[in-house]
């Protein structure tokens, strides 16, 4: 006791200038104590911070809002992978309508298996491609619209059932298209044979979807309300609703990166929304399906906690870098399933998140005459391919047949990228045998280690950069 009261008593006697050398309590990022699988990469590399310090400008803006609005006029009036929903006519033509379906529900030759590996027997792929309903389709129709009330599956046939291309694989599913979320716009085109789903039209992609997930309503309530001010951009990965049992339309409800709500801004604060004050939430509105079918608008709370932000983000690269980090370690989910989404769900729900409007599939971002594109072909060598990759800047998007990747920085020269792949080959230094890494998720990798076979380095496949900036 005597030595703790004379040790005490010398701190107290410490002068103010001594104990301010003390250095104060940090906490650190816990270390791998492995070496990470992905070769070049290094535990610094996964924060987004070390790629935003080393920017000369990471907050310059890229694009204005109104170069946005102009850049977005022009991939609605280019491209033709984006559908202008509020624009479709009163009426539609059948041949229209058929020849939406027929692009897309057309039965692979080759043989398919279910989530068992076993051979998916020819009647069931039969009955399948009876639920289209060709034959039904009129001549011609009016003209009906509707809005997604719920994170929903886009399918390539009106089935939930999964099908792969062999018997070990039971992750990509064939029959998997796209997702489309709350609030999302579409027209209401064709109904299958059993009445469980419809056929519609997004701005981004034609699919089926089933219909519990479409409300219908009148087309100029739609279209206002996806331009209702104020409103709330979801900046996170995602957010959630409050959970209330008393209105289970709007609880628990799961918005995606860049998705858009309005704001009840005067709703009184002494006013419950679904038997919860809304002190610590926004009060939101949400679009709900009837018992008919019938599309309405309700409250909802959406917790302050959630990644939100009242417009969308500065179009910076530090905001990209961002954006990006926010996916990391989630797992791919090929058309978006999952819960998930796949390489080029991932770069468009990064860009949604600042405004901009691509293309859904890689196969549209791709040659999209509406970006700012740097085309490849056979006559450009490694050293071009490679030296375009040292000049690219972070948000730019590089393309190989079926897969993107979102340009973070460099590395002595090196470029990195981060993409929702499903893996990466290599070769390791002085072997002949690849090394293949399942990486199933959103990651950073080095480019130029990567492998496409034993004999071409991944760099030599690449088709196009896509960058969104002047």
């Amino acid at each position: 006791m005597r030595i703790t009261a004379l040790f005490l008593g010398l701190l107290l006697a410490m002068p103010a200038t001594l104990a301010a050398r003390e250095p104060p309590q940090t906490t650190t990022t816990p270390t791998s104590s492995q070496p990470l699988a992905v070769p070049g990469l290094a535990e610094a590399h996964l924060s987004p911070g070390h790629w935003i310090a080393a920017l000369a400008q990471p907050d310059r803006v890229i694009l204005t809002p109104a170069q946005i609005a102009a850049q977005n006029a022009r991939m609605q009036a280019e491209d033709g992978s984006i559908h202008d929903i509020e624009a479709l006519p009163d009426s539609l033509d059948g041949a229209r309508v058929r020849g939406w379906i027929e692009d897309l529900s057309v039965l692979p030759e080759r043989a398919l298996y279910n989530v068992h590996g076993q051979p998916v027997a020819p009647g069931d792929l039969e009955r399948i491609e009876a639920n289209l309903a060709l034959d039904a389709v009129p001549a011609s129709q009016a003209t009906r619209h509707g809005m997604v009330v719920g994170r929903a599956d886009l399918r390539a046939f009106p089935t939930r059932m999964r099908v792969f291309s062999s018997a070990d694989d039971s992750d990509i599913d064939r029959f998997q298209e796209s997702a489309l979320f709350p609030g999302d716009p579409v027209a209401i085109v064709h109904e299958s044979r059993d009445g469980n789903w419809y056929f519609v039209a997004s701005q981004r992609y034609a699919a089926w979807i089933e219909k519990q997930y479409v409300a219908e309503g009148d087309k100029a309530a739609i279209h206002a309300w996806g331009r209702r001010a104020p409103f709330l951009v979801v900046t996170g990965a995602t957010a959630r609703t409050a959970y209330t049992p008393e209105n289970p339309a709007v609880s628990d409800v799961q918005l995606e990166m860049g998705v858009r709500v309005p704001v009840l801004a005067d709703w009184p604060g002494s006013d419950e929304v679904n038997g919860q004050l809304p002190a610590a939430a926004h009060v939101v509105e949400l679009p709900v399906r009837g018992e008919d079918g019938a599309l309405s608008f309700e409250p909802a709370l959406l917790p302050r906690s959630n990644d939100v932000a009242s417009d969308y983000l500065p179009l910076t690269e530090a905001n990209l870098i961002r954006q990006s980090f926010k996916f990391l370690g989630e797992r791919y989910g090929w058309g978006h399933s999952y819960n998930a989404r796949d390489c080029s769900g991932f770069a468009s729900e990064i860009y949604r998140s600042f405004g901009v409007l691509i293309p859904r599939n890689t196969s549209a971002q791709a040659v999209s005459p509406a970006l700012n594109r740097l085309p490849f072909t056979a006559e450009d060598g490694h050293e071009a391919r490679v030296d375009a990759l040292r000049d690219a800047r972070p948000g730019d998007l590089v393309y190989i047949p079926g897969h993107v990747m979102m340009v973070i920085g460099h590395v002595d020269g090196a470029p990195f990228v981060i993409h929702d792949t499903s893996g990466m080959s290599w070769l390791p230094e002085g072997g002949t045998a690849l090394t293949r890494l399942h990486l199933n998720g959103v990651v950073v990798t080095p480019v130029l280690p990567m492998m496409s076979n034993a004999t071409t380095p991944t760099v030599d496949r690449i088709t196009s950069i896509q960058r969104i900036r002047p």
